[in-house]
């Protein structure tokens, strides 16, 4: 089954109709009315932010009232995974699938996103921000309205060279130097997009560019924060995500709309040289807190990042989850709320973790999850216990920290900064997760896990 003909046949099997022509009618008649029973869905995807970097995940520099508040409002999740770095982290948010299989900045067309599947069962997609899922480059087929989003603005790359292209929908704005202002852009084009959707169910993506490589923040916030540059950018990202969470409350979407906002992958905290080089001394990096690492790496520091979800009367208030939970559990889960169908001829690696988001599990649906890099499998987390196989050679350049040649163990409720190699004191634990690693399925043929790849000699 191709890619058309299951989305096709999704939208119309989760409804339970034919293809008859009255059918077809009827169910373009209910894909366009407001549907109240259906939840909303808003993503807020930082970038490089460190599991440190609020004050509810311990921050003592940054001040972060409104996402403290979110928290408050909802559930703040302690064991929350993406891949270790953003093109990668992205497509694994979108297709359910680790990035060997959703293949990161070389996303193909034949993914199917959440926001194919959604828009199957009546609902209106925005993406706003970074996609990074195209090479950085603007490819049929593989640009956000080519991958289910009705509406998008924002970057296909990344901002490494201080500067982004801005595109409307398909149509290219040009080149953009002001890097202070794009978190405050982003959010007002998502709070337009909230306005113009508000009587039907709807998705918004929102990916923020900051806080990555050249990071910048407006005179408002600029050199107010107690940490430098990268705290007060940070600090305005925490404002501008209270501007549009008061825009739900204002257009009544509050009780109707689940609110998660995570990020990509660990702070770049391995290239605090390069970066203050490039930000005339200014501390433009954040912080991992507790963990060992940051971005580009699978330690805790690389992958384990900060999430938060609410809902109000769905998503329970005021709890702290150390249950395992990743973006590749987005997809099924999202179909449980939702109720599409989750594609059946490729391996999805998320889970439902409806009953955890709900408050009807305290374990959730995953037990497992599998730390890869650059197509390398380096380990598996099972409960409370990680084992990292020996020989670990795939690495992003900046990563320092590369641990030893030999495998590792740790127990990350005891050990949470992974200091402690327990190895040699837990044979059987050791050899079950072997057991776990060795039933990792892997595809046929491997990405290309550059970020532009290179053209090949004719």
């Amino acid at each position: 089954m191709n890619r058309r003909t299951f989305l096709t046949n999704a939208g119309f099997a989760a409804l339970g109709y034919s293809l008859s022509p009255m059918v077809y009618r009827t169910f373009a008649r209910s894909a366009n009315s407001p549907a109240k029973t259906k939840p909303n869905f808003v993503i807020i995807f930082t970038d490089d932010q460190g599991y440190g970097d609020l004050g509810c995940y311990g921050s003592k520099t940054i001040r972060s009232p409104r996402l403290d508040r979110l928290a408050r409002e909802g559930t703040r999740f302690t064991d929350f995974y993406a891949q270790p770095v953003c093109g990668p982290s992205r497509s694994a948010l979108l297709t359910g699938r680790y990035p060997v299989r959703s293949q990161g900045w070389s996303m193909p067309e034949s993914e199917i996103t959440l926001a194919e599947l959604l828009k199957t069962v009546g609902y209106t997609t925005g993406c706003i921000g970074k996609w990074d899922v195209s090479n950085r480059r603007d490819i049929k087929g593989r640009i956000p309205n080519d991958q289910g989003f009705d509406d998008y603005f924002g970057t296909l790359g990344a901002n490494d060279n201080g500067t982004v292209t801005l595109y409307d929908n398909r149509q290219p704005l040009g080149v953009d130097r002001d890097m202070a202002s794009l978190t405050q852009r982003y959010t007002d084009k998502g709070i337009e997009f909230l306005k113009a959707n508000k009587d039907k169910p709807f998705l918004l993506y929102l990916a923020h560019t900051m806080a990555h490589s050249i990071v910048d923040a407006t005179a408002k916030f600029k050199g107010k924060s107690k940490g430098g540059l990268y705290s007060d950018v940070i600090e305005e990202l925490d404002y501008h995500t209270g501007r549009l969470l008061d825009a739900i409350d204002e257009l009544g979407l509050r009780n109707n709309t689940l609110v998660i906002f995570t990020t990509d992958n660990g702070p770049w905290n391995n290239m605090q040289e390069r970066l203050r080089e490039r930000h005339r001394g200014a501390i433009a990096w954040g912080s991992s807190g507790p963990l060992r690492e940051g971005k580009g790496s699978t330690w805790e520091g690389g992958v384990r990042v900060p999430c938060i979800a609410r809902w109000p009367r769905h998503v329970p208030s005021g709890r702290v989850s150390k249950a395992i939970f990743s973006t590749i559990d987005f997809l099924p889960t999202l179909a449980g709320l939702a109720g599409y169908e989750v594609p059946t001829d490729r391996v999805i690696d998320g889970v439902d973790q409806t009953a955890l988001l709900l408050g009807k599990s305290e374990s959730g649906a995953r037990d497992h999850i599998y730390y890869l890099c650059r197509n390398e499998l380096h380990g598996v987390r099972k409960g409370k216990w990680k084992l990292l196989l020996p020989n670990r050679k795939n690495y992003y350049g900046y990563v320092k920290d590369r641990g030893s040649e030999g495998m590792e163990l740790y127990n990350l409720e005891a050990d949470i900064g992974e200091k402690h190699n327990v190895v040699k004191q837990h044979p059987e634990i050791v050899s079950e997760l072997l057991g776990r690693i060795k039933a990792f399925q892997w595809p046929e043929k491997l990405p290309d896990t550059t970020i532009v790849p290179r053209k090949k000699r004719s």
